[in-house]
């Protein structure tokens, strides 16, 4: 049962949610779609590198979110772990663009990942446990965080290309410190409970729908997370160049905005699991669309199917993993949840498109991801119409 805040007091939370979600964004799209560039332009590494490299955050996130969605549990300070964990990530951000050894960058990409697999679930676990208390909206906070992305790519991109691609390490770290400030002022939790890890995966064993929802999770997120590495090589087959790219990313990511703006009030009138399976085949149907090789114009018209997926998908989700887990472990059901979709689907959907690729087309790729997501829609339909857990 929510209540209301006095409207001044939460119009103050809420505006620090927003420039939160939005600075920390900025900063993911800061870096991260142009980090293969800097690694290949500027340091010289070879593609087996690189794919290395990019390939530590989502195997780190396997094995290390869970575990701070449990000291969360454990410690009830998320907002400290919060704080904390932006503060490394911007150091460790800034120390990858002093460091050329292969080795080294190594060293630095796993201890970056470690403190960065904090951020999405500690801060999605914290905005969920102030919208069931409140009458705000998840959707409305998140679609910041889109919005932050979409900016960023812009700009940084922008600014890279007039000075040099060592800057997108100086918008990661400098964002993330700003992050910081406003990730101080969201609301503490003060429920006082101590969680070991096997007590928390013993609350969650009672939740069986929670582990199945994992699988769909697996089979939809590692798709949709994997895409950011193979879109622009799709974008590039189809005669896009550079400039496409960058085109085609800002309006995948800004198109996730809107949806995310109306998601709490279509979940309201359809249901929590109707709308993840809307969003489910409108993902599936765009990678089967990739598969024919569409012109240029039919890809970048298909980007707001990214902006229905993902804009209704991840708060639907969020949302519902947030319902069927029980409270006292919300933080480490969360955790969890982004570790196997962000984690280990996009892992294994970057992995087995990178053999795909190797020995047919990007094309394929994209059928692949097609028939994963297909694979959700029976599982998310017997949710539909089975008794609640």
């Amino acid at each position: 049962m929510g209540y209301s805040l006095p409207q001044q007091e939460a119009r103050a939370i809420n505006t620090n949610f927003y420039l939160y979600y939005f600075f920390i964004f900025f900063g993911f799209g800061s870096l991260f779609p142009l980090l293969s560039v800097y690694l290949n332009d500027v340091i010289g590494l070879t593609g087996s590198q690189i794919g290395t490299i990019m390939s530590l955050s989502p195997v780190i996130m396997i094995l290390v979110q869970p575990l701070w969605g449990v000291l969360s549990d454990m410690t009830q300070r998320p907002t400290y772990l919060l704080t904390i964990a932006l503060i490394f990530t911007a150091i460790f951000g800034l120390i990858y663009s002093y460091v050329a050894s292969y080795s080294w960058i190594i060293i630095i990409a796993i201890l970056l990942a470690i403190t960065q697999s904090a951020l999405i679930p500690l801060s999605d676990s914290i905005a969920m446990n102030y919208v069931q208390k409140t009458k705000a909206q998840y959707g409305s906070i998140r679609l910041w965080g889109a919005v932050g992305f979409a900016v960023s790519v812009l700009i940084v991109g922008w600014i890279s290309d007039l000075t040099n691609l060592s800057i997108i390490f100086y918008g990661f770290s400098i964002t993330l410190v700003i992050a910081c400030v406003f990730a101080w002022r969201l609301p503490k939790e003060n429920q006082s409970m101590k969680i070991s890890i096997k007590d928390g995966l013993k609350e969650l064993s009672n939740v069986p729908k929670y582990f199945i929802f994992l699988f769909v999770t697996f089979l939809v997120l590692g798709p949709i997370l994997a895409n950011n590495i193979y879109f622009g090589i799709l974008i590039s087959e189809v005669g896009g160049g550079l400039t496409g790219i960058g085109i085609a990313f800002l309006l995948a990511a800004g198109s996730e905005a809107p949806f995310m703006k109306v998601a709490g009030r279509m979940i309201a009138k359809l249901g929590i699991i109707r709308i993840i399976i809307l969003a489910t085949i409108v993902s599936a149907l765009r990678w089967f669309l990739y598969f024919i090789e569409p012109p240029l114009y039919v890809i970048y018209l298909s980007t707001i199917a990214q902006g229905f997926s993902v804009g209704l998908f991840i708060p639907g989700a969020i949302q519902y993993v947030k319902d069927i887990a029980p409270k006292k472990v919300g933080a480490t059901a969360i955790s969890l949840y982004s570790a196997i979709g962000n984690g280990l689907g996009n892992w294994f959907c970057t992995f087995v498109g990178g053999l795909i690729m190797e020995g047919y087309t990007v094309m394929h790729v994209y059928l692949f991801f097609g028939c994963l997501s297909t694979l959700a829609i029976p599982v998310l339909v017997w949710f539909q119409y089975s008794k609640k857990t």
